[in-house]
């Protein structure tokens, strides 16, 4: 059974269609990257799913249960780090790790989930309303990992932390998607979606405009690939050039630089090579997600901040560096 399956959803806001035909598979087990520019409707899928908004039309099913009927079930099943949430300025961070664990009726050790996130013993006991964005990220994550829940829904995670705390991060997703959990991670951090997500989608508009792994994107949309090649001897370069899809070759001492318009185009690219030299060493820069991201979307920022507030399902649930 799918983690998270959405069938023709829809959010309408009065004229403005927010969210439109929406269908999604999530595996279980799956890290999902869930991309899009300011406005594409992201927020408010994550809302859906959560059961905080209401489709219009179609619906969602998330980890086996309707997402509007029985909201409860998922959001008790569901650990979540929502962008912006506000913690309790009068409590310690320790009590509010303590506070979802007795929400969720859960026994995990308050201290170990502190120190799992790398926030430090003495801030956690000092209150929260000095909190830096950085210590907030790692607090509220803490909560979201309370009681192992079967999906981890990370809005902006990485917001606010140093490279140490991304570095962090991105291990606890993949110690959770090895437990068995599915995570659901949206970042405008490009970089962070690409070393750790399975497979990526790319909201615009409030549509879903593809949904792949990176490599099959890079596949799909002809994007250029550049291939550096240490050779023995420089041979004659027009068997590399004639192969379909190398756009240039270029010879700087024993290194040839091949320019490929698709990624498909680079081994036969090798193979022509390899059959006029001894090649010695091989570098390959694909396409980044950036780039991709952009082709999608037509933003150059590549920006994926909310465009509706999921702080309320954090509160529901019991729920920056210095």
């Amino acid at each position: 059974m799918p983690a998270i399956e959405t069938d023709g959803l829809t959010r309408r806001f009065g004229d403005f269609t927010a969210v439109d035909d929406l269908d999604l598979t999530v595996q279980d087990g799956e890290v999902f990257g869930f991309l899009g520019p300011n406005g594409a409707g992201k927020s408010t899928t994550i809302n859906m799913l959560l059961g905080f908004l209401k489709p219009t039309e179609g619906s969602a099913t998330v980890l086996g249960n309707d997402a509007t009927r029985q909201s409860r079930a998922v959001r008790q099943r569901t650990g979540l780090l929502p962008e912006g949430f506000e913690l309790y300025e009068n409590l310690t961070g320790r009590e509010h790790v303590v506070s979802a664990i007795e929400t969720k009726g859960a026994d995990d050790d308050p201290d170990h989930l502190i120190e799992r996130v790398g926030l430090e013993p003495e801030a956690a006991r000092r209150r929260a309303g000095g909190y830096s964005k950085g210590m907030t990220q790692r607090l509220t994550l803490a909560v979201a990992l309370v009681g192992e829940p079967d999906l981890l829904i990370l809005d902006e995670p990485s917001s606010g932390l140093d490279p140490k705390g991304a570095k962090l991060l991105r291990e606890i997703v993949r110690e959770e998607a090895d437990r068995g959990a599915t995570v659901f991670f949206s970042s405008h951090i490009l970089g962070q979606v690409e070393q750790v997500c399975d497979r990526v989608g790319i909201m615009n508009k409030g549509e879903m405009v593809a949904v792949d792994t990176i490599d099959a994107l890079r596949d799909q949309t002809a994007t250029e690939s550049v291939v550096e090649v240490d050779v023995a001897s420089v041979p004659d370069t027009d068997a590399v050039a004639r192969v379909e899809g190398v756009d240039s070759v270029t010879v700087t001492d024993t290194t040839l630089e091949i320019t490929v318009d698709r990624p498909a185009a680079k081994m036969p690219a090798l193979r022509a090579l390899d059959a006029e030299t001894e090649v010695t060493d091989i570098a390959i820069e694909d396409a980044s997600l950036e780039s991709l991201f952009e082709r999608y979307t037509g933003d150059a920022d590549a920006g994926a901040t909310g465009d509706e507030t999921t702080q309320a399902a954090a509160v529901a649930d019991g729920g920056d560096d210095a």
